[in-house]
């Protein structure tokens, strides 16, 4: 299961309403994994709010470094710091090695954990695999803004489902073997070999990307298609020259022809204090579409 909270959805300037840019996105696998994408302002008071550690936030993505998506991470490292936090702390970003070194450069910095930073390409038109665990894969992919800019991916890998069907077809019983059929795709159980691919169903894994800041583009129509859930600039009712912004209208289409399942729109500018009119033209194009808040949440969960 994938648990999203949307902890900052406004553009550029926050309302009362709206804090800075940032995601949570929490993964519940194997093991439990909290991300977080983008670190606007305000964000570890967010966080708080929500009851989600952050100490527990282990990777950290920025789509680019303009201030209302980065600049809550200087009191939010420092926070880690005096709480003792021990463990490193991952920053992904355009130029990351530059900037994450010009923020620990600021002040009198004493940190107790390392920070690595970790450059992400920003020119091309195809998804790179920028880290990876047993479970999921991050992608990225250059989009169109103002300065150096990515799209961020959360692909989590295929996993078997045992078929009890199938099981009682072959005459086997659920048991710990079936832990180390997972594992190795193969097991000897009572003098007969047994196959994953026997007993089991391939899940394909879920899909979630966050286009951060930009225009319409092909990269963010690659990197999107057949997602769960495309989260996508919508900072504009309609399209306004020379912002590098989407408007509802065309992160919509974006939605409808990368063939996603729903769409949530965020960075929405502060003029708009009532946000269903956005939503509204959205939904005209495509219908599974909704406009964040903070601390909206949104859960996923795989079915085959």
């Amino acid at each position: 299961m994938i648990q999203i909270t949307f902890l900052g959805t406004v553009s550029g300037i926050p309302s009362k309403d709206r804090n800075h840019p940032a995601i949570a996105l929490e993964y519940f696998g194997e093991e439990k994994d909290t991300l977080l994408f983008d670190c606007g302002e305000g964000t570890q008071k967010q966080l708080m709010q929500s009851n989600i550690s952050f100490m527990k936030i282990n990777k950290i993505f920025i789509t680019h470094w303009h201030a209302d998506h980065f600049s809550g991470l200087i009191p939010l490292i420092q926070t880690m710091s005096l709480e003792k936090r021990k463990s490193k702390l991952k920053i992904f970003g355009p130029e990351a090695e530059k900037f994450v070194s010009d923020i620990l450069d600021l002040g009198y910095f004493g940190l107790r954990f390392p920070v690595e930073a970790i450059n992400v390409p920003f020119e091309g038109n195809k998804p790179m695999l920028i880290d990876e665990t047993p479970e999921y894969q991050i992608l990225s992919i250059p989009v169109l803004h103002t300065v150096p800019a990515v799209a961020y991916c959360f692909q989590e890998k295929p996993k078997w489902k045992i078929d009890t069907k199938k099981l009682r077809e072959l005459g086997l019983r659920s048991g710990s073997w079936l832990k180390k059929l997972k594992k190795f795709g193969k097991v000897e159980y009572k003098g007969r070999e047994v196959k994953i691919e026997d007993v089991a169903n391939l899940r394909p894994g879920l899909k979630v990307v966050y286009s951060g800041d930009t225009k319409p583009c092909d990269n963010i129509l690659e990197i999107s298609k057949n997602a769960d859930l495309l989260i996508h600039d919508g900072t504009f009712l309609e399209e306004e020259e020379g912002k590098a912004h989407a408007d509802v209208k065309q992160a919509a289409r974006i939605a409808k022809e990368a063939n996603v399942k729903q769409l949530i729109l965020t960075h929405i500018s502060r003029r708009y204090t009532d946000a269903k009119e956005l939503e509204e033209e959205a939904k005209k194009i495509f219908p599974n579409s909704k406009v964040a808040f903070d601390f909206m949440q949104i859960r996923l969960k795989q079915v085959i």
